[in-house]
């Protein structure tokens, strides 16, 4: 579950009586040092809310006190995609785009979505140019094939991951944050496959996920905090995946074609913000 902050407070002011209280009422949490701020953090919304509630009545750790009642259960699914707006919505979105593209069997769709206008005749597509693309004022397509997916097992393994990391970046630095993230890396991505493999069709959001898998690494490297600390393994995962894929095996097979370029393209500028975002935070702690 995704640390949720409980509680912000100067760095003078002594929480250690309030810690032994949540350590005898068994509370998951931890603390950590931002910008001369003492930052509680416990694993969930709900929780938080009874911390805050408890630290509102006991602040310095009354051995009596128990936690707050819960409130009354909501629906799981609803009130984890409340809890990330922006996530959920680049997901929703996605989702319409695959329903409209049936998956990307619908070109009439996807040729208006793709990073350069194609037709196709019989057996043969024809590409146009990027320059022509722009001179027509067609800018969207800079970033939209970043929506398109082409199959179920492309879009689900793509929204899962985008699941996991877009909500540890909207948690740390918020929806606006991720959108614009999530944007420099989709343009990253694209311009990079264009680059390497010229006028062709290519999609997903494989690109973005390897720019946020970079950005929370370094982030993560230069400034620790909770939410950018990944899954015990996934970097090297992903990595990996990333290596394979280059190595041309699935062409090879006739699988599927990768957009190697743009999987390398994303890493690189989710490199370069979380070198950027992670030295700037550590230079304001």
């Amino acid at each position: 579950m995704t640390p949720v902050e409980a509680l912000r407070l100067p760095a003078q002011i002594d929480l250690g009586a309030f810690l032994a209280l949540l350590l005898r009422l068994q509370v998951p949490h931890r603390v950590t040092e931002e910008a001369g701020e003492q930052v509680l953090w416990v694993p969930g919304e709900q929780l938080a809310e009874q911390v805050r509630e408890l630290y509102a009545r006991y602040p310095q750790g009354d051995p009596g006190a128990q936690l707050p009642p819960t409130a009354a259960p909501s629906a799981g699914v609803v009130q984890t995609l409340k809890g990330s707006p922006l996530t959920a919505a680049m997901l929703g979105l996605t989702l319409l785009v695959a329903a409209l593209t049936l998956l990307g069997d619908n070109f009439a769709v996807i040729r208006w979505l793709s990073f350069v206008d194609f037709r196709i005749q019989g057996d043969y597509i024809y590409f146009s140019y990027l320059r022509e693309t722009l001179d027509s004022g067609q800018w969207w397509r800079l970033l939209t094939p970043m929506l398109i997916h082409f199959g179920l097992l492309h879009l689900a393994m793509n929204a899962l991951w985008y699941w996991v990391l877009g909500r540890r970046v909207e948690a740390r630095q918020g929806p606006w944050m991720l959108l614009g993230l999530s944007l420099v890396f989709g343009l990253a991505a694209n311009l990079a496959q264009y680059a390497y493999a010229g006028p062709s069709l290519f999609g997903g959001l494989s690109g973005v996920l390897y720019g946020l898998l970079g950005h929370c690494w370094l982030f993560q490297r230069l400034a620790p905090n909770a939410e950018y600390r990944l899954p015990p393994g996934l970097l090297m995962l992903m990595l990996g995946w990333l290596l394979l894929c280059m190595t041309g095996i699935f062409e090879l097979l006739r699988f599927a074609a990768i957009a190697n370029a743009a999987h390398v393209g994303g890493l690189l500028a989710g490199c370069l913000t979380g070198l950027a975002g992670g030295a700037l935070a550590r230079q304001r702690r």
